[in-house]
């Protein structure tokens, strides 16, 4: 069965210290909830900040994700890091392909899909992200946008990888924008994902696989969005540098 998610996606914010305080803040909330309910709870952090999270909080409770990884296990790559690096903290997830890769980095499909490979090889658990633009959901291009990312991210990735992968949609316009797709758009999106997965893996994998719904994720929208039957949760951006906000969400999660 798949587990309702809430991943915090912090970006290039806070400094390491105040990110532990972040952490830990949030990790109590959590601790007091049932543990018995199939949801978890996800921080991605900078690559910074990873160690100083990991040791400021407990493990059981809330999971550390990298933002992102190298596509080369090691090498002459000045300024990267790698999965095995990432993973040697106890760190255990990485959010791959984040449209802001996507865009300011020229992160292309072909980079996810060795980027997911060596997620798998260093029993990292990827999020992979996908969605569309704009102009490509107004001129009706927006599910073919968006199978074509998964499939090529996907081209290499068999039956057993793709049960340690999570899929975060995340409509680029409403990344950061305030603008939200509304829950029919959303859920439309999830279900029409679910079934690529479904031709792709078989009905069972595709039933199993958690898809999170990203883009300007709140406490005001989170439950109508939760509450989509597609929708296994949120990767959840400014949001969650707000502690209150993102405990919110948390709770919305579980009702």
């Amino acid at each position: 069965m798949r587990k309702k998610i809430v991943a915090g996606n912090w970006k290039m914010n806070t400094l390491p210290a105040e990110g532990a305080e972040l952490a830990k803040t949030i990790c109590e909330h959590v601790k007091t909830l049932s543990q018995e309910e199939k949801y978890k709870i996800i921080l991605g952090v900078p690559f910074t900040h990873i160690d100083r999270v990991v040791n400021a909080i407990d493990l059981k409770f809330v999971k550390v994700s990298a933002q992102d990884c190298a596509m080369y296990d090691s090498g002459a790559y000045t300024g990267e890091v790698s999965a095995k690096m990432i993973k040697s903290i106890n760190c255990e997830y990485a959010i791959i392909g984040h449209s802001e890769r996507r865009q300011y980095f020229g992160d292309t499909d072909e980079v996810i899909a060795k980027k997911l490979e060596m997620c798998y090889t260093s029993d990292l658990y990827p999020i992979l992200c996908c969605g569309e633009k704009l102009e490509e959901r107004e001129n009706n291009s927006h599910f073919e946008v968006v199978e074509k990312q998964i499939l090529n991210a996907l081209s290499n990735v068999d039956a057993e990888k793709m049960q340690k992968t999570i899929i975060a949609y995340e409509p680029v316009w409403a990344i950061g924008t305030g603008k939200t797709a509304s829950p029919e758009q959303a859920q439309e999106m999830h279900e029409f994902i679910r079934k690529i997965l479904a031709k792709k893996y078989g009905q069972e994998i595709a039933n199993d696989t958690s898809i999170l719904y990203g883009g300007s994720v709140n406490s005001k929208n989170a439950q109508q969005l939760f509450d989509c039957k597609d929708i296994d949760g949120g990767l959840v951006g400014g949001a969650s540098l707000k502690p209150d906000e993102f405990i919110a969400i948390i709770n919305a999660i579980r009702k």
